[in-house]
């Protein structure tokens, strides 16, 4: 088996869905191209309550599609825990790991594999994420969050200065876009890791629950001698479908990640650089909660803000009519932060955009 393609699913049945649409149409290419079944799927779902599990047994059956697994748990185990359990259940030479809420190019798993095979000190490969607007994410890159690094980024002076190697190296904002690079992390959303690594430097740390076990783990590979790349082919990624940003469960989880990293990586250093770093991640997460308990606020007392769904602007693209590539190619050319893509597949019968599902006939403003 050459690669293991891993997808933790909660509650996005048809992001899932549409994720693992593009994932069979990769691998047909993969396959075509070295003769050869050569791909699996695992998808571990967990726990969810929308009818997940059913609704994806009933679309892929596993008579038509052999090559995909779907394992129920019966409880939420976390990101990093359904991950692991997943990797030591696979067999690929490779492992990639893909959020739900993604789409892959028809051609990027051929075009990583190459890349990993003629790299052999590549432990973990990212790629060019798409986001809603069709603008690269710039989470397709960063360099480590070093006290300094993640001082620098929650100061404000990454914004400011993006393309500079000292303030700007949490998006590494200095490295060009099109050609491929060493970065120091790479996303969780589209991770390709070499087995042989994850065996030397160990699975994901399961004391992150949601975030931060990319960070963590790019940061053993590192430690452990071997590189990580970034590679120009690109990936659409709703970013965070899955999860609900405007929960204090959200701010909670993400802020005490940051904590772990610091605490499990940078616990010797002197009380003169951490002090700052653990006020500002407090700060931000006391900011953020309070921003999101302010705005719940407005709502209860019938301040509303205007609604997302009523004043975006979306561009909606036929799935069956054109590949996901030439999506993503029109998509980048019109690219412009208030217009956002939807794209509708008739085997899914649903427009997907990056903040809701509908019926075709419910958009008729597309």
């Amino acid at each position: 088996m050459k690669l293991s393609v891993i997808i933790v699913n909660y509650n996005v049945k048809y992001y899932i869905d549409q994720c693992i649409r593009s994932v069979l149409k990769a691998i047909n290419v993969v396959d075509s191209e070295r003769n050869g079944n050569l791909v699996e799927v695992i998808v571990v779902d967990n726990h969810s309550a929308d009818g997940s599990v059913e609704y994806l047994e009933k679309r892929y059956p596993k008579s038509l599609y052999p090559m995909l697994r779907i394992v129920s748990s019966v409880h939420n185990l976390g990101f990093a825990r359904a991950n692991n359990l997943a990797i030591r259940q696979s067999k690929g030479e490779y492992v990639l790991l893909l959020n739900p809420d993604t789409i892959v190019g028809e051609h990027v798993l051929e075009e990583c594999l190459r890349f990993m095979d003629a790299h052999a000190d590549a432990g973990a490969l990212g790629v060019r994420m798409i986001g809603a607007t069709g603008q690269v994410a710039m989470e397709s890159r960063r360099g480590l969050p070093s006290p300094m690094v993640a001082f620098y980024k929650m100061m404000g002076f990454c914004a400011r200065w993006p393309k500079s190697k000292v303030f700007g190296r949490y998006y590494m904002g200095y490295l060009p876009w099109d050609e491929p690079a060493q970065i120091e992390v790479v996303s969780g959303a589209f991770c390709m890791l070499r087995r042989q690594v994850i065996e030397k430097v160990g699975l994901l740390d399961e004391d992150f629950f949601m975030y931060g076990e990319d960070i963590d783990l790019s940061y053993r590979i590192l430690k452990g001698g071997f590189h990580n790349y970034y590679l120009p082919v690109d990936i659409l990624h709703y970013k965070g479908e899955s999860t609900e940003k405007s929960s204090f469960r959200y701010v909670h989880v993400f802020y005490e990640a940051m904590l772990i990293f610091f605490r499990k990586h940078y616990s010797g250093m002197s009380l003169l650089l951490s002090v700052p770093i653990k006020i500002a991640i407090y700060t931000k997460a006391s900011v953020a909660l309070v921003k999101m308990l302010s705005e719940k606020m407005r709502k209860s007392l019938g301040f509303f803000s205007p609604s997302k769904r009523d004043d975006a602007q979306y561009i909606l693209f036929d799935a069956d009519e054109m590949s996901y590539e030439d999506i993503f190619r029109e998509f980048k050319r019109k690219s412009d932060r208030q217009v956002k893509v939807a794209i509708y597949t008739k085997s899914i019968g649903k427009v997907i955009t990056d903040s809701y599902v509908v019926d075709k006939e419910e958009m008729p403003y597309l």
